[in-house]
């Protein structure tokens, strides 16, 4: 399978380059709501600060009250580029990859302290803070039984979600839904961040290139590609790939924890 060939990085996948097209985007974080939002921030990027976004209106309220701020990052741009049949009107299934280098580590802190406390944990709590469930909620509420897979992969995890999302294009599907989020860590763990740390999330319909939508690629490329000095970061990875799609940058280089990659715009 071409995700395993990737994700395992074998001497061979050097060179390897999986192309694919962005045919809608969305993205969500404190005072970044609109599409101009977020192109005027592409063109003179600022880090993100705070945890102010709108309710989730589009999620059914029985489950939009056990989705937290991490949750509202990523399914707000999920539901504003959500699939719908023309026919019908009603949704329309497509497989999802959900991205997330933390997940949601804010409800996991809170019961490691109720367990230190020797307090019982909620099954609901423990439920929500698994890092499938922010996409599982997202598939209930609108009756979708398509594959839907959640990946963490530290600093390469936006790069295995296209892996993965390109894997299922592989396998036939039409269309993927990549959803990449994340949130500063709890307090207590700020010591070990190794990137700037904000409140985001960002959707993308990516398919097969067709010729009608912005076409890019994303490869592995030798370390040695990246031994030069570059400046501190201003924002987490993800988030600079967000930034990097909506600019006419031709290229960006990014140092993993696994590999080096080089993602190309063409045209």
């Amino acid at each position: 399978m071409l995700a395993a060939d990737w994700i395992t990085f074998p001497p061979h996948a050097h060179g390897m380059a999986l192309q694919f097209d962005i045919r809608a985007w969305a993205a969500c974080a404190p005072a970044l709501q609109t599409p101009a939002d977020w192109q005027a921030w592409s063109q003179a990027p600022w880090l993100p600060a705070g945890t102010d976004l709108p309710a989730l209106a589009a999620m059914a309220p029985m489950l939009r009250r056990r989705v937290n701020v991490t949750g509202r990052a990523a399914l707000h741009p999920a539901y504003d580029i959500a699939a719908v049949d023309d026919a019908t009107g009603t949704p329309k299934g497509i497989p999802a990859v959900f991205a997330s280098r933390h997940g949601d580590s804010h409800r996991a802190y809170e019961m490691l302290g109720e367990l230190a406390n020797g307090q019982p944990l909620s099954p609901t709590a423990f439920g929500l803070s698994v890092h499938n469930a922010i996409g599982a909620m997202f598939s209930i509420d609108r009756r979708d039984p398509s594959n839907m897979q959640a990946l963490s992969a530290g600093r390469d995890t936006a790069e295995n979600a296209l892996v993965e999302a390109c894997a299922l294009l592989e396998e036939g599907a039409d269309e993927v839904l990549v959803v990449c989020y994340d949130t500063p860590l709890p307090d207590p763990y700020l010591d070990f961040a190794d990137e700037p740390q904000c409140l985001f999330g960002w959707a993308w319909h990516i398919g097969r290139p067709d010729g009608r939508h912005p076409a890019f690629s994303l490869e592995i490329i030798e370390p040695d590609s990246l031994d030069a000095p570059r400046p501190p970061a201003l924002l987490p990875h993800g988030l600079d790939v967000l930034r990097f799609v909506l600019t006419d940058e031709p290229m960006l280089l990014h140092r993993g924890e696994s590999a080096a990659w080089r993602w190309q715009r063409h045209g």
